[in-house]
């Protein structure tokens, strides 16, 4: 009854479902572990940092990854040009950014948000900052690009205003080197609201998140289908025996 699992298209058929089951586990397995590294990520990159975080040198967290994202640095210099970084919103509310580039001890800038002010970006309105040599610190930032949340990439903004905070659009602006990150202050003087400090890249439960979810379910389905698929072929193929062997098969008609 089952010799015609030997047959070549058997074989064929066969083979095909002991390469495509495994074959198919192994992605759906593959795209879950993507999700569950994704929730984890976005489990670490929103936890409360401790109140008693000890700031460690800017020099050591860098470059910035999704562990040091957030992380609260110190550096020293003196701080020199100050732009404004306009249409930042923050509790529901817009305003800008008060960003003043701090030439650090080695010789590179960092750009530091100083703090965050209501309404539209005036430099009249913003505090001068502190002369003299500083100590800064504040929670480390990876740049900004023109794909980042909120930022103002169009470009024919007024002189002294700046809408992406980053290396990148800084470097025809100021003449010296630049660290490739920035810094929020989370206790900022002269009246200024703190910024907070953003979750890093692609550690959201976002739309990507919930693809690799859905591919997950997609493959184990599709290892379901072959299953049914194969199941439906071979009882086919055993009704069919059996029919052959109880006379219910119509024979074909004499030609002649």
């Amino acid at each position: 009854m089952h010799r015609f699992l030997l047959t070549p298209r058997w074989w064929g058929i066969n083979v095909f479902v002991a390469l495509a089951v495994p074959f198919c586990l192994f992605m759906g397995s593959w795209q879950l572990g993507r999700f569950e590294d994704r929730v984890d990520s976005h489990r670490e990159a929103t936890a409360e940092r401790p109140a008693d975080q000890v700031a460690t040198p800017l020099d050591s967290l860098l470059p910035v990854d999704k562990k040091t994202s957030g992380r609260l640095a110190s550096t020293a210099g003196e701080y020199a040009e100050q732009l404004l970084v306009p249409d930042r919103r923050l509790d529901g509310k817009t305003g800008f950014y008060v960003l003043t580039l701090l030439k650090t001890d080695s010789g590179k800038a960092v750009p530091v948000v100083r703090g965050w002010l209501p309404g539209t970006a005036d430099a009249s309105k913003a505090p001068a900052a502190p002369t003299g040599r500083v100590e800064v610190t504040g929670a480390l930032q990876a740049s900004e690009n023109s794909g980042t949340k909120g930022v103002h990439s169009q470009g024919g903004l007024p002189a002294g205003q700046l809408g992406v905070i980053g290396a990148a659009s800084l470097v025809n602006l100021v003449p010296y080197d630049l660290y490739d990150a920035w810094l929020t202050v989370q206790t900022p003087a002269d009246g200024m609201a703190p910024v907070p400090a953003q979750a890093p890249v692609d550690t959201g439960l976002d739309l990507k998140a919930f693809q690799n979810l859905g591919y997950t379910g997609e493959w184990f389905v599709f290892v379901a289908f072959v299953l049914f698929m194969w199941f439906r072929l071979y009882r086919r193929e055993v009704e069919t025996l059996r029919d052959a062997e109880a006379g219910l098969v119509p024979t074909a008609a004499d030609p002649a």
